[in-house]
């Protein structure tokens, strides 16, 4: 039987619900994921509960707050300008708490995503902490196949 180790291709169906018990993903009623163990698909935390699991094995972790998706950071709320946005982005675009803007990255190669959670006279204050970060999780996993 082979088991779960570093670098190994995975085939599963995968679950990960929230502190309420909500999904945020769930595969079991759908195709099943394929990933690549170490290629950063999963975090580290959840890779590490893999790790020596043998095929076939259908399990559940419950990750206690922040160490899934680290802790909440005060220092990954930022303020920006309205105009900034506008120059960059549609000058016509409306912003409301709860909406999540894309940003390239300084290399324009990738991007990554803002929650706006304040809107000011001339800026927005944007949250770009993981949305579960500093919350429990759970992470339910059926390993159909490991190469």
């Amino acid at each position: 039987m082979t088991h779960v180790q570093q670098g190994s291709f995975l085939t599963l169906h995968y679950r990960l619900a929230g502190p309420d018990g909500v999904d945020i993903i769930n595969t079991f009623a759908d195709k099943p994921a394929t990933l690549s163990l170490g290629s950063g698909e999963l975090s580290p935390a959840m890779e590490s509960r893999l790790m020596g699991l043998a095929e076939g094995t259908r399990t559940s972790f419950d990750l206690p707050a922040g160490e899934a998706f680290g802790e909440r950071n005060p220092e990954m709320l930022q303020r920006v300008k309205l105009a900034l946005l506008h120059e960059l982005g549609d000058p016509d675009e409306q912003y409301h708490p709860g909406d999540v803007v894309q940003f390239p990255t300084p290399d324009g190669q990738a991007s990554y995503a803002g929650v706006v959670r304040e809107v000011g006279s001339d800026w927005l204050l944007f949250d770009f902490n993981h949305p579960l970060a500093g919350q429990p999780v759970t992470f339910e996993v059926q390993l159909i196949g490991v190469l």
